[in-house]
């Protein structure tokens, strides 16, 4: 561990921290369950390799705490307890004769329950899919279990992934650890309630119109976009192909780094994958970026909440520090090829289904499916052949800065009693980027006055997300946003 995020992390991190800490200076481990969950997934990595904790003893602590605090927030719609301890108990026995294979072994993560998982039922929160038991895995399992990752089991969504709130779902509303009054933000709101409230060291969220960045944004962690074709989706349930995106939502920028190393890399199988190599993210936070150039596209700033406006302010200060400066810059906020090509890819996934059995599905996502059905074919090939220009053309934007910085989200959570209003401002500032396909990820940058997160997010070209993940890891150290716990979080 570098000596300057160690010393940090002790100053900053509280109890927990400075725990984990002396366990990896060779002091006795901790032996707390809630001592354990708190690590980040790269402290508890070190732990385990240095052999200072078992992974028996980390899933075994995130087991209790998922039993003391799921029933509260409804994160998970499926533990697979014996499955997950079985699955450590193999990493500790291989660790123990030095086959230790990377940061991911022997650490307990959770995937949202759209991911195929072989054996285990992947439901997409949905009645229709309630009782479905996959027969394969999905790629990027595949892929963390390759890694020797403990997989814990399935976390809730908002139904079909086609929504932000992961209110409306077939096992009831996801809570936002920070104020379980409020919404976890969707549509991967069970991957955000269970990082920020340390139920797993890690998740998967997919991301067709923002979906892992609003709930990273609304839950106070961090939550990564990959380059469309970057990670594989083969295997995951679709929203929308030509927009969908699988990404790490983790409690620190170098867990994310660590989680998108396990499962990125080409997938001959999968028709979206690209072939291209796949760095050592985390290598990549050694470096500088006072040699970064940052850009603001204000169109991203209208009709910000005070509270957000003043601390994605705040934030900008900060870059204007740590970079070569920040500056504004054109940058487009298309969203009507977007509407189109999602609500007719959905329909043609769901067509079948809502024909059949449409009261399997909730009221609010059956009507968004079923306006799919009035997209044109001519209006569908129209809008991708611009959408495939735009992805062409867009390199063109970071002609002049490295980076983009703007709001993950214009406005804070609602309540879970609240009428849900219309998704369009919470994704405005997020879905653009599923569009051109680009790498994004959101930080937390602040609070408002009742406690509740916000995000801050930095997009880059395609394909870079060493210096996206650099930048934000700086930004992350420079700031103590991120140390801060929700309440649900320190429960004992």
């Amino acid at each position: 561990m570098r000596r300057d995020r160690r010393d940090f992390l002790k100053a900053t991190a509280g109890v927990y921290a400075a725990t984990a800490l002396g366990a990896a200076r060779g002091e006795a481990a901790p032996t707390r369950p809630d001592d354990l969950t708190a690590l980040s997934l790269i402290d508890a990595a070190e732990l385990l390799r240095a052999r200072k904790v078992s992974p028996v003893e980390l899933t075994n602590a995130c087991l209790a705490r998922i039993e003391r605090l799921n029933h509260t927030l409804n994160a998970f719609i499926t533990v697979t307890a014996d499955g997950a301890v079985t699955q450590a108990r193999e990493a500790e026995a291989e660790i123990q004769k030095g086959r230790w294979r990377g940061p991911l072994h022997g650490v307990p993560v959770a995937l949202k329950d759209i991911i195929d998982t072989a054996g285990v039922r992947t439901t997409a929160a949905s009645a229709l899919f309630k009782d479905r038991v996959p027969a394969d895995d999905a790629e990027v399992v595949r892929r963390l279990k390759g890694a020797g990752a403990v997989l814990l089991g399935k976390l809730n969504l908002h139904e079909f992934a086609y929504g932000g709130t992961s209110r409306t779902s077939h096992f009831g509303a996801v809570r936002n650890p920070w104020n379980t009054d409020f919404i976890a933000g969707g549509s991967s709101g069970g991957s955000g309630a269970a990082v920020a409230a340390s139920l797993c060291f890690g998740a998967l969220g997919t991301d067709t119109g923002g979906s892992i960045r609003l709930p990273a944004a609304y839950c106070g962690i961090v939550g990564l976009k990959p380059t469309y074709g970057r990670v594989s989706t083969r295997g995951v349930l679709p929203l929308a192909w030509s927009f969908d995106h699988v990404g790490p939502m983790t409690r620190s920028v170098a867990d994310t780094a660590a989680m998108l190393r396990a499962i990125a890399g080409y997938d001959a199988k999968d028709p979206a994958s690209i072939e291209r190599s796949v760095p050592d993210y985390t290598a990549a936070l050694q470096r500088s970026i006072s040699g970064f150039r940052v850009g603001v596209p204000r169109e991203y700033f209208a009709a910000l909440d005070p509270e957000v406006e003043s601390a994605v302010n705040q934030a900008l200060s900060v870059l204007a520090r740590l970079t070569k400066g920040v500056a504004d810059v054109d940058f487009p906020v298309s969203a009507n090829d977007r509407t189109v090509i999602r609500a007719a890819e959905a329909y043609a996934y769901h067509a079948s289904h809502v024909a059949k059995t449409p009261e399997l599905y909730q009221p609010e996502v059956l009507g968004r499916i079923r306006a799919g059905a009035q997209v044109s074919a001519t209006a569908y090939i129209e809008a991708k052949r611009r959408m495939e220009q735009m992805r062409r053309d867009v390199s063109m934007a970071f002609r002049n800065v490295d980076l983009l910085v703007t709001p993950t989200v214009p406005v804070p959570p609602i309540t879970i009693a609240e009428p849900p209003g219309e998704d369009d401002l919470r994704i405005r500032n997020i879905a653009p980027f599923n569009l051109y396909g680009l790498p994004a990820i959101s930080v937390p940058c602040g609070f408002t006055k009742n406690g509740l997160p916000i995000g801050l997010q930095l997009v880059a070209p395609a394909w870079a997300e060493e210096p996206l993940l650099l930048a934000a890891e700086a930004y992350e150290r420079a700031t103590e946003w991120h140390t801060r716990r929700p309440p649900v979080a320190a429960a004992r």
